[in-house]
């Protein structure tokens, strides 16, 4: 299994310009990581072609939809000058400080963001010629989305994408790889649900064993920190100096699951620009970070019991769990009519608000009561921010929904049960399971990645304690820049237009 994203330098240069080739027949131009940073830099051209392409297509010019600034309002302006977001009011959360959510579902073919991360981790790969688009299968590990978005850059790329995830996730998912993989071998189910991310691992042992896959493992993937780093935190960023107040607003914290610790590397850029703290968020009922402990959960999207090796775990400031019991009932509050009804009538929530609430997934739901605990934590105002995503929506969890509605409401939801749920798990949200983490804390977790990455994944000792120092997350930086000067390379080479 490789173990990490390669290095910007040609590795190979016949597979490189078999990939050019390959290129050039299927009329691919690849977006730089800078364009997917900051989409107006996106040629007029590709934007207004944009306006007549399905983002839900396998087309090429959907690569340039790979970033938080696409409008979901209309095509006639597909790129938005401020990622689609919601400001969350007190009356849902409970709180004065402003927590602010971005929307993954923004994103094409797959809508979830995660579709980011998979682009990021192979496009290095086929411009330094480290993967073979026409003779080799990209597998993508997977607890939820990655896997997606990996199939889906497969199949606009021309190459096999391979989906490897438990078994016991949502049936929504399935049906969407189902559509869009070319062999129905492409789909590998592991044991276990959200929690297994080893079986996860051990499955893809057994398919690296043939020279013909690749796994692209999004919880060692450098590309997958570095493009959230410039992506997310810059998406982030861009939606808070846009928040307009009558008085000075404060970006006090960035609240984020951890799963593959990809996204949450969009805390690392907001800290060092706005000063804000770092929160990394489990599920309760197997909080690794938090106690060292284990379980099964069902909050989809962010697979623990270890330590992905792309966590900057020594600049990551708070600890805090949630439970799925939570999410579970929240989902059917966010996406129900009586749920709607009693957050409109007893607490005041905008109709407004209430049309935006299928934007939130179970995972996003997850990410916004821990912003919530942290804005209890910390006591904060309302000239304080919090901020955090929502990573996909509500569509792809229809079928668990139905499963707690059978499961603990007895096939009906009602306003009473409304009440409760808001009660109890928003206004009831509390302070409890949740660690401000001192340096040894810091510690603590990073050392726990030791067994997953040196013991099982057969890292280094020296490659993995690498990542305790701030220099090694710095040092990364270069990477971004020397890639987007090989995409250019490659596109120059390839002389597609983007059409």
């Amino acid at each position: 299994m490789s173990h990490s994203t390669p290095a910007p330098r040609i590795v190979d240069q016949a597979v490189r310009d078999r990939n050019i080739e390959r290129l050039r027949e299927r009329g691919v131009v690849l977006p730089r990581f800078s364009e997917l940073a900051n989409p107006q830099s996106i040629p007029h051209a590709v934007r207004e072609d944009l306006k007549s392409v399905d983002r839900d297509a396998a087309h090429p010019l959907n690569l340039f939809r790979v970033h938080w600034f696409n409008n979901s309002s209309t095509l006639e302006e597909p790129i938005a000058s401020v990622p689609e977001h919601l400001v969350l009011p007190s009356e849902l959360t409970g709180v004065d400080a402003r927590i602010v959510v971005l929307f993954g579902n923004r994103f094409p073919m797959i809508r979830a963001h995660k579709v980011l991360a998979a682009y990021a981790c192979l496009v290095p790969r086929i411009v330094s010629g480290a993967f073979d688009l026409g003779r080799q299968r990209a597998v993508w590990p997977s607890t939820g989305n990655y896997c997606r978005g990996g199939v889906a850059v497969s199949r606009i790329l021309g190459c096999r994408g391979v989906a490897v995830l438990p078994a016991g996730m949502s049936a929504e998912r399935f049906r969407w790889l189902e559509k869009w993989v070319s062999d129905p071998a492409d789909i590998v189910r592991t044991p276990g649900t959200e929690s297994n991310v080893k079986e996860i691992y051990d499955a893809c042992h057994e398919l690296a064993r043939h020279p013909g896959n690749v796994i692209l493992n999004q919880f060692s993937e450098l590309a997958n920190y570095l493009v959230h780093y410039r992506c997310t935190g810059a998406a982030v960023g861009r939606v808070f100096d846009s928040m307009v107040s009558p008085q000075p607003l404060q970006l006090r914290a960035f609240v984020s699951a951890t799963g593959s610790a990809g996204t949450i590397a969009a805390g690392d850029f907001l800290k060092a620009r706005y000063g804000s703290v770092t929160v990394a968020v489990e599920s309760l009922e197997c909080p690794t970070m938090l106690y060292n402990g284990y379980g099964e959960h069902r909050i989809q999207g962010i697979g623990d019991k270890h330590i992905p090796f792309i966590h900057n775990v020594m600049n990551t400031d708070v600890v805090t769990a949630v439970s799925d019991r939570s999410t579970d009932a929240l989902n059917l509050l966010f996406n129900t009519a009586e749920g709607h009804r009693y957050l409109a009538e007893r607490r005041g929530v905008t109709e407004a608000v209430l049309m935006q609430l299928d934007s939130f997934g179970i995972s996003s739901i997850c990410n916004v009561l821990a912003a919530i605990k942290t804005a209890k934590y910390y006591r904060l105002g309302p000239s304080d921010v919090v901020a955090t995503i929502a990573t996909d929506g509500a569509e792809m969890y229809a079928s668990e929904k139905a499963k707690i509605l059978s499961q603990r409401f007895d096939g009906r939801f009602d306003t009473a049960d409304a009440a409760s749920v808001y009660g109890q798990h928003i206004l009831g949200c509390a302070t409890d399971h949740l660690i401000e983490l001192s340096f040894r804390d810091r510690e603590r977790i990073f050392n726990l990645g030791y067994f997953t990455w040196v013991e099982q994944q057969g890292y280094g000792v020296d490659e993995f304690s690498a990542r305790a120092k701030p220099s090694f997350w710095s040092g990364l930086q270069d990477l971004v820049p020397a890639w987007d000067a090989m995409i250019d390379e490659v596109n120059a080479e390839a002389s597609v237009t983007a059409v």
